[in-house]
């Protein structure tokens, strides 16, 4: 079943919500599947094609370039993986907008520590899906009845 368009852009923002309320997510460069670390994304609300993360110059992050990322919302409603590119973040405004004892607490010479690398993922194609499963659908699964029709509009592909 084809996700139609208004449901689409409600799975988006409800993924963008679930998305603030628990910044945590499994992010890895393409290029080397290892490098899969829980990162926190820093989101600005009016900017809805960019991620941003403080890491270190150590990282392997620092090679840039193709990442995925993976998502799944703190009650498991709302699951996610998307793609971008990261890039050197060089807006002082935006690092000053993020910058919080969160992330100082990882660096142990505050704003100034040398080894801070900022970074924006720019965004480009995710897979979202709902976890929104209704009684009927829950009740079929516990029965071990097949559910696939039943989610099959719990995804939509889509540009971030």
């Amino acid at each position: 079943m084809k996700y139609d368009q208004g449901n689409a852009n409600e799975l988006k923002k409800k993924f963008w919500n679930a998305l603030a309320d628990s910044p945590f997510l499994f992010l890895q460069r393409d290029a080397d599947p290892e490098t899969a670390v829980p990162m926190t994304a820093q989101l600005d609300k009016d900017a809805d094609r960019a991620i941003w993360f403080f890491t270190e110059k150590t990282s392997d992050f620092a090679k840039l370039g193709p990442v995925t990322a993976t998502f799944e919302g703190k009650d498991h409603d709302v699951f996610a993986r998307f793609k971008g590119t990261l890039a050197i973040e060089s807006d002082q405004g935006r690092f000053e907008q993020f910058w919080n004892n969160f992330v100082k607490a990882w660096f142990d010479g505050g704003k100034d520590d040398p080894e801070i690398l900022f970074l924006r993922m720019d965004l480009s194609d995710a897979e979202i899906w709902s976890g929104d499963l209704s009684l009927m659908t829950t009740a079929k699964m516990a029965l071990g009845k097949n559910i696939r029709e039943d989610v099959a509009d719990k995804k939509v592909e889509t540009t971030l």
